[in-house]
């Protein structure tokens, strides 16, 4: 089969879709990786985010990797939700769907969408600023202005700094659950797409991601809320 194929026949949509939320959920973890440091040690999250923001291969391949997979899996999960709900125009009669499914999984594409409202949000917070100073600026430097040592750290405080910092952090949190509620059902789902199905190891795998949807976007909100309080004293 080919490729515009296998993307045009559902199974197929439904790997590419599993694919590409494979991929986030490796770059999740090591997105929370980096953000931890930011607590337990300012200056290696400033080496950190130096070397991820100037390298070349991160800047120029891998980010936009990151974006092709982000918006990939959007794609995907639209179509596949209105290629569902053409296939079942009377679904809760006929299949009795809330009775034979979760909440979380009738309403991933809701989830969805409201990560990407934040996913929007967020890199104008963060990334745009940082396109700006690099690209517009010619500035690949790192270093705070006048201050010896990389910005990086002082700039994450300053953006959960004062009042508007909590409001921020409430409104990260918010995210941060849906998030969760996605994971809740993506995780197994992605595993179970791409053909991972074994009576002994699935129960684990559940488990597992059972775990990370939970303990992923609760780190997360933590983060955010050391810096917003940190930043308020």
């Amino acid at each position: 089969m080919s490729n515009s194929g296998l993307v045009k026949s559902s199974i197929g949509r439904k790997l590419v879709m599993a694919l590409s939320g494979l991929f986030l959920l490796v770059f999740l973890l090591q997105h929370l990786i980096i953000n931890l440091l930011s607590v337990i040690s300012p200056t290696s999250f400033n080496e950190v985010s130096h070397f991820m923001g100037t390298n070349g291969i991160i800047q120029f391949a891998m980010q936009p990797i990151l974006i092709g997979g982000i918006v990939i899996h959007y794609i995907m999960g639209i179509v596949l939700t209105i290629q569902n709900k053409k296939a079942r125009p009377i679904a809760y009669i006929v299949d009795n769907q809330k009775a034979n499914s979760t909440w979380i999984s009738r309403n991933m594409i809701f989830t969805g969408l409201t990560i990407l409202a934040f996913l929007v949000v967020h890199f104008i917070d963060f990334w745009i600023p940082e396109v700006v100073t690099k690209f517009i600026n010619q500035d690949w430097s790192g270093l705070e202005d006048g201050i010896e040592g990389f910005r990086y750290h002082h700039e994450l405080v300053g953006k959960f700094s004062g009042t508007r910092g909590i409001v921020k952090a409430s409104v990260y949190t918010i995210a941060f659950t849906f998030l969760g509620l996605h994971l809740a059902h993506g995780f197994a789902s992605t595993f179970q797409s791409v053909g991972f199905r074994h009576g002994k190891y699935t129960p684990t795998l559940v488990k597992i991601g059972k775990a990370y949807s939970v303990i992923v976007p609760l780190l997360f909100a933590l983060i955010v809320w050391f810096h917003a309080l940190v930043s308020a004293h």
